[in-house]
């Protein structure tokens, strides 16, 4: 096998938040690729808006610097688990992983799915210590965590035995020698780039064997069309070259490339060809999918189709038919124009499925988490849909002939004042303790496996309960048998009993039942949700009542009357409050609770229903 030592090929995976992207900020400033008076905003491969405004990384992207006489690709993915399709395609494209680590938090939830990952596909491992500033970090500590972890996942000698080296990913330094007793500042990312060189292996290929490339990541341009990421494997590719498109279908079509692409720095520059190991992007395909192989026209030999694992969340989503739809800025609300969009979703994303369901204005999309399922949502309404969704729901599957549903692996900091009240609320959700420990901090880090429909909702009460202090990882874990009934929500819904226009005088009489989502003047109408009632039940209640005038004379008339704000639900928290029978009505310019049957007589025959249903079954 040849090598190209010319090249190295990385991904860097990691927990959320750990500073991955802000390594990469460093790596990219130190090797020149921005000049010295270059305006350049934080995360600078954070590029949607979506990814700046939560400060995660949702889409794998790959950028290069020049180290020496080697160019060393980069692959910077999601640490967030519901992107697992990212990091899955990411690790397709490397011949290594830079495994970045937090030096206070140590390896939580989603470390430990990268790293398995990256263990499954053999890939050598280097440990990245980053924010080893912080002045809580504990960075022995740390360490041999992760080699328990790297033990807990059956690596073997070879993947355990890892370089390690500390970062301060903010201020741009780097050390192997770094002594937390005796703290001394490095000076730049070059112990970093000296380990990738050395540890990462060079790309290899045959030379005698056809040309073969594989199709990872997709991507569009408004000259172009689309355009397709992919690793060349063995052989050269050429600009104008006549190639074999091999198909997921098994056909195999020959077609010319118009345009091919290489990366320099955040920059794609055309090239005239590309050898092995090259990670390329490649203009002329209009129909390519991912995970389909480009190969030699005279000998195409397809690479195996890249397989993620399963879908474990669901959520409906159809048409909006609440009485204010197509009244604000919603301009694609038809049924054809939403199924495009989720069909045009699943061409870039393989980790979703859409299902058919038995209504033909709605569809059942699947997918890894809530937070995946609500970025999907919240693109479509920036881009001017509306909609409704559905309360998420999980997959399950028939194993050995038992009905499963998918588990989550859940790491929880918290101050341990609050341990009782966490303990119990996770009891209530079918919850199974693993770990507790406390590091004599004041705070202690449990690890539960919880049923992943029992977390659907969680976070919200689990903040509330804690003050905002605690901190909540989780990761899909995978299959048991079914747990039972879970009832995640205690409360009830305040429901508008009629359209019109939200007046202060009725909300000053309805913010005892509860707490409420909408102020004066907001329009509502008959079915929607307005508040969240403090008892179990549902409560039909007029929100549109005014003050009567009347020409008599009151020693209370002109009392002021102090109404609480309402409480103004984001996208993510509406998705996590409704009930089977409620749905989140999703427009550009609003967010709204709603019932799915938005007539008063209808619900209550349908509540029957269930209640009998229940009963018998």
């Amino acid at each position: 096998m040849a090598i190209r030592r010319d090249l190295r090929n990385v991904a860097i995976v990691a927990h959320v938040d750990h500073g991955k992207t802000t390594l990469v900020d460093g790596l990219l400033w130190q090797s020149g690729a921005f000049r010295a008076n270059q305006d350049v905003a934080e995360r600078v491969m954070d590029s949607m808006d979506l990814e700046r405004e939560k400060g995660i990384t949702i889409l794998a992207k790959n950028t290069a610097v020049q180290y020496g006489d080697v160019k060393v690709n980069i692959i910077d993915t999601p640490g967030h688990a519901d992107f697992g399709g990212e990091v899955e395609r990411g690790l397709t494209m490397v011949d290594g992983v830079l495994l970045l680590v937090d030096s206070s938090e140590g390896p939580l939830p989603q470390t430990r799915f990268v790293l398995r990952k990256a263990l499954e596909a053999r890939l050598p491992v280097i440990l990245v210590v980053n924010k080893v500033d912080r002045p809580d970090a504990r960075i022995r500590e740390v360490v041999d965590e992760v080699y328990e972890l790297f033990l807990d996942l059956d690596a073997d000698e070879s993947q355990i035995d890892f370089p390690i080296v500390y970062t301060n990913g903010k201020d741009g330094w780097a050390s192997v020698d770094y002594d937390p007793e005796n703290p001394v500042d490095g000076s730049d990312l070059r112990p970093l780039l000296d380990l990738i060189v050395e540890h990462i292996p060079a790309p290899t290929h045959d030379e005698d064997h056809p040309l073969q490339a594989l199709v990872t990541n997709l991507d569009s341009s408004p000259y172009l069309g689309r355009i397709a990421l992919a690793r060349v494997r063995h052989g050269v590719i050429r600009r104008g070259q006549q190639i074999s498109w091999c198909r997921t279908d098994g056909s195999i079509e020959k077609v010319k490339i118009t345009d091919l692409f290489v990366t320099e720095a955040l920059e794609r520059v055309e090239a005239e060809e590309a050898g092995p190991g090259e990670i390329i992007a490649i203009a002329g395909l209009d129909e390519v999918t991912i995970g389909e192989t480009l190969a030699d026209p005279e000998d195409p030999r397809p690479l195996p189709v890249l397989h993620v694992d399963d879908p474990s969340l669901s959520v409906t989503i159809g048409i909006n038919n609440s009485p204010l739809a197509g009244t604000e800025k919603g301009t694609k609300v038809t049924a054809r124009l939403i199924k495009n969009r989720l069909d045009a979703e699943l061409v870039g994303n393989v980790s979703l499925r859409v299902v058919p369901t038995d209504r033909p204005d709605a569809w059942e999309v699947q997918g890894r988490g809530e937070l995946q399922l609500a970025v999907l949502v919240e693109l479509m309404r920036r881009e001017g849909y509306e909609m409704t969704v559905g309360k998420p729901q999980v997959v399950t599957k028939e194993i050995d002939g038992k009905l499963c549903e998918p588990m989550e692996r859940m790491t929880i900091d918290i101050p341990e004042d609050y341990v009782g009240v966490v303990t119990q609320l996770l009891a209530l959700r079918r919850g199974r303790m693993e770990q507790m420990v406390n590091h004599g901090t004041g705070w202690v880090r449990m690890d539960y496996v919880v049923p992943a429909r029992g977390l659907i909702g969680f976070r919200t009460e689990f903040l509330t309960e804690t003050r905002g202090t605690g901190i909540l990882n989780h990761v899909f874990d995978g299959w048991e048998p079914w747990h039972g009934e879970i009832r995640t929500r205690p409360t009830g819904s305040l429901v508008a009993d009629r359209a019109g226009r939200v007046a202060s005088f009725a909300l000053f009489g309805l913010q005892e039942r509860g707490i409420m989502f909408v102020g004066p003047g907001t329009e509502v109408y008959e079915g929607m949700i307005v508040g969240e009632n403090a008892r179990q039940e549902d409560l039909d209640v007029n929100a549109v009542r005014e003050k009567k005038l009347t020409n008599m004379r009151s020693s209370t008339a002109d009392e002021l009357e102090r109404l609480v704000p309402p409480k103004i639900l984001s996208l993510d928290q509406a998705l996590e409050f409704v009930r089977e029978d409620e749905c989140v009505e999703v427009t550009p310019s609003a967010v709204r609770l709603r019932k799915v049957h938005l007539d008063q007589t209808t619900r209550v025959k349908m509540a029957r229903q269930r209640t009998r249903e229940k009963v018998t079954g």
